[in-house]
């Protein structure tokens, strides 16, 4: 056991000597499953994912200066050369403290129509214009002739590190997001949307993970993409090993002078974002956002009164499954099939979590307020203990 820790610890070093931060599996946190080349949401053929993000700033918060931590995430369908190109998606919320525009459209309709914004709380609205403004400068739609359009934005709070109520996204932070977009290897922790959010007692942010699935002859791909602010210490729970009891009085975050609130523990949201290549209709899209929460679960949600915890699915299969005047003819796979989809999702969802704590690092932002980062040595002890690392 003792020559298992000392073998993980150089695995660290080795790591963090080339600049790197390793992910969960790359320090042996064992997890279900087959992950794409990237283990990322971007294994999905077509999907672009891209970051603004805004850290400056030290000290006294001073409403409109800073300190500032927040950012914006976009994420492409099909990508930013597709333009306009909708696919089926459908949406599920655990507990609604917390807004996703363009959803009631996304159901009615069967469709996701633009791409998906991610920022905090307050900046919804200008996150919102600023795509809208972008639609029209760059002829998002080209031929269609729209006279609506319904852009879909989530949000968590970054509040406890970020002057939030100061407002300092901008138009321009938006579409540097929208430019940086692309697929391959994507950032994690605290990057855009994800800057300024704490999860389960540590510093959170953006995660992403993916899974390969063979069904009847053919490959597809599931990606998840999440930004984690929610949870408490005392619940999380990684490879089935109870990691917040053990570090229950380990680098507590440290509060100086956020606003005073009527925040609870284990209060935060989480957006959850999935995408396939399968051949899925929007209900059963339905079906698959529905099983995010057992992900959530895994890692120690619950579902707080005073967390935001909405999810969208999303296929990219039936290319020409939209049109205005003809009828289309779609292929879907059989309800039967699902549960290998279900399975993927819950695989996903908990490892985009964790790797997004991984990557986290710790953050001081107002008033001083600090987040720490999960500890990755102590991390490895813990998972030590209880004999549940792979290397």
């Amino acid at each position: 056991m003792k020559l298992i820790f000392i073998f993980s610890i150089s695995l660290l070093t080795a790591f963090y000597s080339f600049g790197q931060k390793p992910r969960a599996r790359e320090i042996g946190i064992p997890f279900d499953g087959e992950p794409g080349k990237y283990n990322s949401i971007t294994d999905v053929p077509g999907v672009e994912v891209g970051y603004s993000t805004i850290i400056s700033g030290t000290g006294a918060n001073k409403l409109g200066e800073g300190p500032v931590r927040t950012g914006v995430t976009a994420i492409f369908p099909r990508g930013k050369a597709k333009k306009f190109s909708p696919v089926y998606a459908n949406w599920y919320s655990l507990n609604g403290n917390g807004e996703m525009t363009g959803t009631t459209w996304v159901t009615e309709s069967g469709f996701l129509e633009t791409p998906i914004m991610i920022t905090n709380t307050n900046s919804v609205g200008i996150v919102r214009d600023a795509v809208l403004k972008w639609y029209i400068e760059t002829d998002w739609y080209g031929k269609e002739d729209w006279w609506y359009t319904y852009p879909v934005v989530g949000e968590t709070y970054d509040g406890f590190l970020n002057d939030i109520y100061g407002f300092h996204i901008k138009e321009t932070h938006v579409l540097e997001a929208i430019n940086n977009a692309t697929g391959g290897k994507i950032d994690e922790g605290n990057v855009g949307g994800g800057t300024g959010m704490k999860c389960l007692g540590f510093k959170g942010g953006t995660g992403t993970a993916s899974r390969k699935i063979s069904l009847a002859g053919e490959n597809y791909t599931l990606g998840v993409l999440v930004q984690s602010n929610f949870g408490s210490k005392k619940n999380l729970t990684i490879a089935g090993v109870p990691v917040g009891i053990a570090l229950k009085d380990t680098l507590n975050s440290e509060f100086y002078g956020a606003p005073q609130s009527r925040h609870e523990e284990g209060d935060g949201s989480i957006i959850v974002i999935v995408a396939t290549d399968a051949p899925l209709l929007p209900h059963q899209l339905k079906r698959i956002a529905q099983r995010v929460p057992i992900g959530i679960g895994l890692v120690g949600g619950r579902g707080s009164n005073g967390s935001g915890d909405i999810f969208l699915s999303f296929s990219t299969a039936n290319l020409e499954a939209f049109d205005r005047e003809k009828t289309t003819q779609v292929s879907t796979l059989s309800n039967d099939h699902m549960t290998h989809f279900f399975e993927a999702t819950v695989q996903a969802v908990e490892e985009a979590i964790i790797n997004g704590m991984m990557a986290a690092e710790t953050m001081t932002g107002i008033n001083d307020n600090k987040v720490y980062a999960l500890p990755h040595d102590l991390l490895i002890q813990v998972l030590k203990n209880y004999n549940r690392l792979t290397k």
